[in-house]
């Protein structure tokens, strides 16, 4: 199998993806107040319907394995629920009770309530009221000081982790009574996990947005990532132990563990890039998940370059692309099979349109005999 398959889906971005269970479908937005669902017919992905409820532009989207329902989020402060009902969808609208705009969203494990992030420096956990038949939320404010970036859910269904624009990462209790049922006393991260506590805040020292969170498989271990180029990882076991790595790549706007020690992640390199974890906590950078070939401009002398640039204004790839998959920043990646403990392949899309999936144990074979741009 190649270690990678690559689908032009639009001329211009794509902000936000999902996948169904089956990977038979794909739902995404392409930077405006739609959202656009392909199924996959044979190796290609053909488009199947339009959902346009949305007034503003939509800033996530998130799949529910199970119950097959979407959930979407937008600029114009609404999110809905949406149900395929005799082969059409259909939105259900949910009370967020924001004055800013929506920018994340993402379900529980157990699907049966969804977080919300926003503008207006709070968390909206949704759940379904089945009295009135619709879906409310519950908000989470303090200590929130800035927009809220990302969220993750814990694979216990109780906590949740949370990315801002105040440069911290938090794990908070999404406990709902009404729906969870009695909390625990204690949990990894905390005791006394009472809805909206903050059992924990985490920042590395250097300044820098938060972009994206992802919890462990077993939700010991929390990695984030910020604008100023660094990946962080903390253990349940040790939170004032903080563990970051930075480097020379362009800052990250997305990450997913694909196993117990290993982080994926990608942003404004063009690359998806693999981090390790050690028992301890410790991250170091692995590799570049991006096989490339050479071009001929790179073995051009510093003259020829020289005189390349100032006759074209280019160092000699002018009208070539760029020698990578992506071919402009990466905007999103995401599981395509298996789990966190151990996936076989992810997805990512990008400003360039692309939708690449990319299968981790032939990019590792093809690796280790290319050298890696």
């Amino acid at each position: 199998m190649s270690e990678k398959s690559v689908h032009e889906l639009i001329v211009g971005t794509i902000t936000c993806f999902a996948l169904d269970k089956q990977r038979q479908k794909l739902a995404f937005s392409p930077n405006d107040h739609t959202v656009h669902i392909y199924k996959l017919a044979g190796n290609k992905w053909q488009p199947d319907c339009v959902l346009t409820e949305h007034g503003q532009n939509v800033t996530g989207i998130d799949w529910a394995a199970e119950s097959n329902r979407i959930v979407t989020c937008g600029a114009d402060r609404n999110a809905y629920v949406w149900n395929l009902q005799e082969g059409k969808w259909k939105p259900t609208l949910v009370i967020l009770r924001i004055n800013r705009a929506a920018t994340c969203v993402k379900w529980s494990p157990k699907e049966d309530k969804f977080a919300v992030g926003s503008g207006a420096r709070l968390i909206s956990v949704c759940y379904f009221e089945k009295d009135n038949d619709w879906w409310v939320s519950k908000h989470i404010k303090k200590p929130l000081r800035s927009t809220v970036t990302s969220i993750d859910w814990h694979p216990s269904n109780l906590l949740l982790a949370a990315g801002s624009t105040d440069f911290k990462a938090r794990v908070f209790s999404g406990h709902i009574k009404d729906v969870d049922g009695k909390p625990p006393k204690e949990t990894q991260w905390g005791e006394k996990p009472a809805f909206g506590a903050c059992l924990a805040e985490f920042y590395e020292g250097r300044g820098g947005w938060v972009h994206a969170v992802s919890f462990s498989s077993g939700g010991d271990k929390l990695a984030w990532v910020s604008h100023n180029s660094s990946v962080s990882v903390v253990l349940a076991a040790n939170k004032s132990q903080i563990f970051t790595v930075r480097g020379d790549f362009l800052p990250l706007i997305s990450c997913i563990w694909i196993s117990d020690n290993s982080i994926v992640c990608a942003g404004h390199d063009y690359v998806p890039l693999l981090f390790n974890v050690d028992g301890g906590g410790q991250v170091t950078f692995k590799q570049k998940l991006d096989v490339v070939k050479r071009k001929e401009s790179e073995t051009m002398s510093a003259m020829a370059k020289f005189r390349t640039m100032d006759k074209e204004a280019s160092t000699g790839e002018s009208g070539k692309g760029v020698n990578t998959t992506h071919q402009n920043a990466i905007t999103q990646i995401a599981i395509h099979s298996g789990n966190k403990k151990s996936v076989s392949k992810f997805a990512s899309v990008g400003i360039d349109g692309r939708f690449v999936i990319w299968d981790v144990k032939g990019l590792e074979s093809a690796i280790a005999g290319l050298k890696i741009a």
